[in-house]
């Protein structure tokens, strides 16, 4: 574990002309409860239930997750203008620098809700709107992250082992695939209609390729090194994300090609979509089986709450969304039967990670920084090593 300078560590609240100290600390990860929250929403929707109150609950989700947007964009602002020695420190840190992909997922998460859900209250094309630049924002902030990250782990980080995290910064281009369909019906017909298409499938390419060569890496650091330190085992759950959301990406794919793309383009996406779709989502629940006991073996080694139990929702959240496009696409009960059951756990694990995240917040400890002794398992931004 690292440990910082006692001037960094503590507050300055008494000295002239520093304010806002409750942000020093404030670290990218806090992106991953805005993602957990929206992800809530846009999930929940597309349920196929007919529970009376699930979209206006799903409405209510949104909202609070684009105000938690608002909130938090402002805070990091402060963050970057009072500290950004603080901030040089996370992009410099090996632990840290991967969960500013997460600002793109949350981004698009939230962007992608509104189209889905946030309309109702706002009307379309205000929603359009905002999710052209929230999309648009979105996309060029997980590129960049997707080759600026990596770049820093080669040229500056010194790293000793592999981490689930890499993920991160890596399945960004993946949630932009997956979401950008949803305004192909508000562009003007024929080329401005492919161009995001085929725009799409090639984020879900470089998304993909990326993943299939960190994932490699995770598994086998687990099977080398043995489990992960106890704060950190939830962000095995990370790994669902590029599942999940890669199977929602091309079963998204095959609901907007037909119209879009040329015959056989069209109706070879809607074949494309169960036969990767279902092999993958497949493997994403043997992960969740693995995933799901180490970290109760963690439990019963004295894990407590760290930020990282955010890793229990949005992974899912992806798994829900691409179990109800196989559900549609295939017409079997059972993948509608998962989506409501994993969808179950989505909403257990957001309610877990909420209620300990606001209690954190209310008492301070979760934006305090690091003492010059480290005890016991630490929040996200901690060093692995």
């Amino acid at each position: 574990m690292a440990t910082v300078a006692p001037s960094q560590s503590v507050p300055r609240a008494t000295t002239p002309g520093v304010r806002w100290t409750g942000v020093r600390h404030l670290g990218p990860n806090w992106y991953a409860s805005i993602m957990g929250t929206a992800v809530i929403a846009n999930a929940g929707a597309a349920l196929p239930l007919d529970l009376p109150g699930l979209r206006t609950a799903c409405v209510a989700v949104w909202a609070l997750s684009l105000l938690a947007l608002l909130t938090l964009l402002g805070a990091r602002a402060l963050h970057w203008t009072h500290y950004r020695d603080q901030a040089r420190a996370h992009l410099l840190d090996p632990a840290v620098a991967p969960f500013y992909g997460c600002l793109s997922m949350a981004l698009l998460a939230v962007g992608g809700g509104t189209m889905i859900v946030g309309r109702d209250w706002i009307g379309l094309p205000a929603a359009v709107a905002l999710d052209t630049v929230l999309f648009t924002a979105g996309t060029v902030i997980g590129l960049a992250a997707a080759v600026a990250v990596p770049y820093l782990m080669v040229a500056r980080h010194r790293i000793t082992e592999a981490s689930p995290v890499w993920l991160l910064p890596v399945v960004a281009p993946m949630v932009s695939a997956a979401l950008g369909p949803l305004l192909l019906p508000h562009l003007p017909r024929g080329q401005a209609q492919q161009t995001l298409l085929v725009l799409c499938h090639g984020l879900f390419g470089v998304s993909l390729l990326a993943v299939l060569v960190m994932l490699p890496l995770v598994f086998g650091r687990l099977v080398m090194g043995g489990p992960l330190p106890l704060a950190l085992t939830p962000t095995l759950f990370l790994v669902l994300g590029p599942l999940g959301q890669s199977t929602t990406a091309v079963n998204k794919f095959a609901d907007a090609a037909n119209g879009v793309l040329p015959a056989p383009y069209d109706q070879g996406f809607a074949v494309f979509a169960v036969l990767y779709g279902v092999p993958v989502l497949g493997f994403a629940l043997l992960w969740l089986a693995l995933s799901t006991a180490l970290v109760l073996r963690a439990r019963r080694r004295g894990m407590g709450f760290a930020m990282t139990f955010w890793a229990f929702t949005f992974p899912v959240g992806t798994c829900v969304t691409g179990a109800e496009g196989l559900a549609q696409h295939t017409g079997l009960a059972v993948f509608r039967w998962l989506a409501i059951g994993l969808y179950g756990l989505l909403v257990t694990a957001w309610l877990v990670a909420g209620t300990h995240t606001l209690r954190g917040l209310f008492s301070g400890a979760l934006l305090a920084g690091p003492g010059p002794v480290t005890r016991g398992p630490r929040p996200v931004t901690a060093r692995t090593r």
